[in-house]
């Protein structure tokens, strides 16, 4: 299989460390229109509820086509990793299977003209730039 084929295919995500696989369209995605967010819906995988206010969180995050984040800064890491579709900031325009580490105090406005799927870890709470 090529690796742009590899790149195509919708990702496999699993439940827990002995759940099995689950389709990313059985998450339970909800609107997120905080911090100057559009067209973004986001599944929790765990949150500050969990950790503490100034604690670190973790999402699979579904950018509608033309979905747009108002810049914003990281004070601790913050690390995308591009499940499917492409993700694109001031820095670069990402595609499927692409890793990107903001490093604490980078600041950024992700978007998507055309749609995509990623995984974010937020070591910190983000705040408006």
């Amino acid at each position: 299989m090529t690796a742009q084929l590899l790149a195509e295919l919708p990702p496999v995500l699993f439940s827990g460390i002995t759940g099995g696989p689950i389709d990313h369209r059985e998450l339970d995605f909800r609107p997120v229109r905080s911090n100057g967010r559009v067209g973004i819906e986001m599944h929790q995988l765990y949150s500050t509820e969990e950790t503490g206010a100034d604690g670190p969180a973790a999402a699979i995050v579904r950018y509608a086509p033309g979905a747009t984040t108002a810049p914003h800064r990281h004070p601790g890491y913050e690390t995308i990793y591009v499940l499917s579709g492409v993700l694109e900031t001031d820095d670069g325009v990402y595609p499927a299977n692409s890793l990107l580490v903001m490093p604490p105090d980078s600041v950024h406005a992700p978007r998507s003209p055309e749609g995509c799927l990623v995984l974010v870890v937020w070591e910190q709470p983000v705040h408006l730039a």
